[in-house]
């Protein structure tokens, strides 16, 4: 009779809930640590790998709009501004140490990608006289 008075008193407790609460608690810390485990041992075997950007590359040259150069014959430098269609990539900057106009556009043709006559039809100079036999459209 003893036993069903401390019985009754501790349900009355909560005995019953409160001490299945870490035993629950150890079984989903104990499995959720296997799970992760598993999860963190498996060997990935990915397919796709990353590849240089020459695609891109040549993407873009394909969409050049329009060349713009500022030469600046006292410092001995030339300012190339590409434009392009290519949503990521509106515009391209370089700096070359070349005032020539023909020296310039054979090193933007190599840069770019582009044929000789196409940076011809592109290119579009500022700081340069006419004088110096330069056409300007």
């Amino acid at each position: 009779m003893r036993q069903l008075q401390l019985f009754s008193v501790l349900q009355t407790l909560g005995f019953v809930f409160w001490s299945s609460l870490p035993l629950i608690g150890l079984v989903f810390w104990v499995g959720s640590g296997l799970v992760g485990d598993r999860i963190l041992n498996r060997t990935y075997s990915h397919k796709k790998y990353l590849q240089a950007d020459t695609q891109l590359t040549r993407q873009i040259m394909k969409k050049v709009v329009a060349i713009e150069v500022e030469v600046i014959p006292a410092q001995g430098i030339s300012l190339v501004n590409v434009k392009t269609n290519h949503s990521p990539l509106k515009t391209m900057k370089f700096e070359f140490s070349i005032t020539n106009p023909n020296q310039l556009e054979a090193n933007i043709s190599r840069e770019l990608g582009l044929s000789r006559e196409r940076v011809s039809e592109l290119i579009r100079y500022q700081g340069l006289e006419k004088s110096v036999g330069l056409h300007q459209k």
